[in-house]
C-alpha cells in the first residue's frame, strides 16, 4: 500500500509490514480500514485547528464589529482569513522571530 499526494509518493507499507497489520485486521477489510485510519488522521486534525480558529476569532470578530458570524465551518474560516489583521502560522513565526 502506498500513500501519494499531490502526486508525491509520502508513505509505503511494505508486505511484511501489511502482514503484521493483517495479524490484527481482517485482509478482507484491509485497504478500507487503511483509508479510513488516514481519513479520520487529517478530519482530526482539521477538527482541533478549527476549533483554535474558531476561539480565538471569535471575540476578535464580535469585538471589530461583525454583526454576523457565519454557522458553516468553510464560511466561518473564510470570514476570518478576509480580515486584514489575520495571518498565518508562517507569518506569526516569521512576526514573532522580528522580535
Amino acid at each position: 500500500m502506498k500513500i501519494i499526494v499531490d502526486g508525491q509518493d509520502l508513505f509505503e507499507l511494505s508486505e511484511t509490514q501489511k502482514k503484521v497489520i493483517k495479524n490484527d485486521i481482517k485482509e478482507e477489510i484491509f485497504d478500507a480500514d487503511m483509508k479510513r485510519r488516514i481519513k479520520w488522521v487529517l478530519e482530526h486534525k482539521y477538527e482541533r485547528c478549527f476549533e483554535r480558529l474558531k476561539k480565538e476569532w471569535e471575540p476578535k470578530l464580535a469585538a471589530s464589529g461583525v454583526k454576523s458570524i457565519p454557522t458553516n465551518k468553510d464560511a466561518f474560516a473564510e470570514l476570518v482569513f478576509s480580515q486584514p489583521e489575520y495571518k498565518n502560522r508562517s507569518a506569526r513565526d516569521k512576526e514573532a522571530e522580528k522580535i
